[in-house]
């Protein structure tokens, strides 16, 4: 634990120390900052793809082992019908959270902002335009294993992962131990992987924050104050709204869960990546007491379907957007935006700025115009980072519930 608290302690001193080196590029070298941003953000890159390198394998060979250890089909089906159940009631309520609280706080009709130059979304409009139902299937199912790990795509890889895993369930365990107990080693051999990598994360967390900063300065923060004070108060109430129902679940134990993933939820703040801490996620919710079976089948499917934070930022968004226009829109055609956005968000994980991608293509099915887009995405990065927390925290809390449900949850949390 000593080494958990170092690692914290050196993130939030890097955190601090990108705030203040990109302020100082911003306002003393206004004219380096550009070149100063793509050079230190060379540090998060590296952070980034280094976790990238493991997720694929990691997903692949947890899920394997965790299916084919079940043997029980029964089990299998009770364990993704739990997850499933939380997915869709945890995205409905974030969905229906965004909606609310767009509503009664109205940034888009108090804040004047300057309407930017549409060119800054032109390629987000292009990938919206070829975001079909066509599309949406061949995101899920893959034509091919090795192009959906080389593409790092994990849903594809989830979809083949259970195929693979059920197979081997139904083959028998004399026939199949030697193969499960190989993936076993391989993916413990990730995990260690991954105390290396979370070492690198500090460095990661500096680049990351002192390129966005020294670009864009602390301006950015009073232009869209209200948009950003509103936004992180909706993501406040979801938080509330997620922790009191996982007091319900896991009563004080919730409490215990907090710390543990204190760690990823920091890292997810500051790199804007929930993927980033998917490893150290694996490895806290298996010590928290969680059962690695339920850990390594629910988690993945939770990257694709649970993303909490963005499904509330989706609607808030797409609202806003609207009001900003002055566009009016009933309550039945938000209530059809809401399912809409339920539906079409889901299987788009892993799509860089995946959120943004979704808006444009349901503002351009309700009429708002899509170039209003542009507006946010200066502050996007600000938005990314509580929504890629509140994603973290969401999976973690539905992999502990349904562990509980299933009677698998040690009440002592252990080691690997």
């Amino acid at each position: 634990m000593k080494g958990q608290n170092k690692l914290f302690i050196a993130i939030v001193v890097a955190l601090i120390l990108g705030v203040i080196l990109g302020g100082i590029v911003h306002t003393q070298y206004p004219e380096s900052s550009e070149s100063f941003s793509k050079n230190i953000k060379l540090l998060g890159t590296i952070f980034i793809r280094l976790v990238q390198m493991i997720i694929a394998p990691l997903v692949f060979t947890t899920l394997v082992v965790g299916i084919a250890k079940m043997s029980d089909m029964k089990m299998i089906g009770r364990v993704g019908t739990k997850a499933m159940l939380w997915f869709i009631s945890a995205s409905l309520v974030s969905l229906m959270i965004g909606l609310v609280l767009v509503n009664w706080l109205e940034p888009g009709h108090v804040t004047k902002l300057p309407i930017h130059d549409a060119a800054s979304a032109d390629e987000l409009l292009k990938t919206s335009k070829g975001f079909s139902m066509e599309d949406f299937v061949k995101h899920i199912f893959p034509k091919s294993v090795f192009e959906a790990f080389a593409t790092n795509e994990v849903l594809q890889i989830v979809v083949f992962s259970i195929m693979f895993g059920i197979a081997l369930a139904n083959m028998g365990e004399e026939y199949t131990k030697p193969l499960i107990k190989a993936f076993e080693i391989c993916a413990h051999a990730i995990l260690k992987m991954v105390g290396y990598i979370m070492w690198f994360a500090p460095f990661g967390v500096l680049g990351a924050i002192a390129a966005v900063v020294a670009t864009n300065g602390f301006e950015i923060f009073k232009v869209y104050a209200i948009y950003l004070r509103d936004f992180f108060f909706a993501l406040g109430i979801l938080w509330l709204v997620l922790c009191i129902v996982g007091y319900l679940i896991l009563g004080n134990r919730l409490f215990e869960l907090l710390r543990r993933i204190k760690e990823p939820l920091l890292i997810a703040f500051s790199t804007t990546s929930s993927e980033a801490v998917f490893p150290k996620l694996v490895e806290e919710l298996e010590r928290f007491g969680c059962n690695n079976r339920i850990v390594s089948f629910i988690l993945p499917l939770g990257y694709s379907f649970n993303l909490d934070g963005s499904m509330m930022y989706m609607t808030f968004a797409s609202i806003f957007i609207a009001q900003i226009y002055g566009i009016e829109m009933s309550i039945g055609q938000q209530i059809t935006m809401l399912l809409v956005l339920m539906l079409t968000s889901k299987g788009i994980a892993g799509v860089p700025r995946a959120s943004l991608v979704i808006i444009v293509a349901t503002c351009t099915m309700f009429g708002i115009p899509p170039e209003g887009i542009a507006l946010i995405l200066p502050i996007d990065h600000f938005c990314d980072m509580g929504r890629s927390m509140t994603n973290v925290l969401g999976n973690a809390l539905a992999t502990s519930a349904v562990s509980k449900w299933e009677g698998q949850l040690d009440s002592h949390g252990g080691d690997l």
